[in-house]
């Protein structure tokens, strides 16, 4: 009995944060738009029985989804926004990489420190962090400033309202995602592998790529798929950083909302976003069970 209610505590959370507002957005998503509050029709109602029950399996149709194939904005806002994901989760992985190397080769006693810096930035608000990129990147902004100063440019670099700007954002906002289970990985290595590697005639740049990279693949893995996913949903930073002209799903899902006020159109891209999801969430559940299994 105890350990059916300690597996229960999970999948009840999941049932109430996740299953119940999924089935709440499809039943939106098989409605039709209305000039009503909510804005949708029809409105399933419980107190009906199985009576209102049927007859809102009647009314429902796939019309919204099909309009979604219909538009090309929707599904070039799909491949965008998994474009700008993948680009930005691999310029993450360049940058997060070095940074995650360089702490596990520190000495022992700077590694909370360093960790500490890594995790700093979360200690302010998100928004406050983007919005202080949109001072930094502006035609009048600190980069700007600091180029012209030192001589570099003589007129300021147009980075803020463009697809740059929003790779910037991305990348600094979820960098410490892909350090974190880099780091993880490669503290763990045996550093007496990579001197085997090198009695047996490596070269340093040729153990790290024989052994090193290897060895903390479980990270890097781990780290791409936490960027990717919450990158491909972003709402905010290509909202505020990225301008009118960088099409992405987060956004054009919050104009169908709150812009124009289309709820079942919305909830049919939201639910089409989350099956998009699902497949990289799916393939990281089997890297991570696969992982346990070789440590087991």
């Amino acid at each position: 009995m105890r350990r059916a209610l300690l597996i229960a505590v999970p999948y009840l959370w999941l049932l109430a944060l996740f299953l119940v507002p999924f089935l709440i957005v499809l039943k939106i998503s098989l409605s039709d738009t209305a000039l009503a509050i909510p804005p949708y029709l029809p409105t399933l109602d419980f107190t009906e029985g199985w009576a209102g029950i049927w007859g809102f399996l009647q009314e429902l149709d796939f019309e919204n989804f099909t309009f979604l194939t219909q538009d090309e904005l929707y599904w070039r806002a799909y491949l965008s926004s998994v474009q700008i994901a993948l680009i930005s989760t691999v310029l993450t992985l360049l940058v997060g990489y070095p940074i995650a190397y360089g702490m596990a080769s520190a000495p022992e006693h700077w590694r909370a420190t360093l960790m500490m810096l890594v995790i700093l930035p979360f200690w302010t608000s998100f928004l406050i962090r983007v919005y202080s990129w949109m001072g930094i990147l502006s035609n009048e902004g600190l980069l700007n400033q600091l180029l012209q100063g030192l001589g570099l440019i003589d007129q300021p670099l147009i980075i803020l309202n463009t697809n740059t700007a929003v790779y910037i954002g991305i990348v600094y906002t979820y960098l410490p995602f892909m350090i974190l289970p880099i780091y993880a990985a490669l503290e763990k290595m045996d550093a007496a592998l990579l001197e085997a590697a090198e009695d047996l005639g490596c070269s340093r740049l040729t153990a790290f790529w024989l052994v090193t990279v290897p060895l903390s693949r479980q990270g890097i893995i781990a780290g791409c798929f936490l960027v990717f996913i919450p990158a491909l949903g972003e709402f905010v930073i290509p909202s505020l950083l990225g301008g009118s002209g960088t099409l992405m799903i987060g956004k054009v899902l919050w104009e169908e909302f709150f812009n124009n006020r289309d709820w079942p159109v919305a909830s049919a891209v939201a639910v089409i976003l989350l099956l998009i999801l699902i497949i990289p969430i799916i393939l990281f559940q089997r890297n991570e069970q696969k992982q346990r299994e070789r440590e087991g």
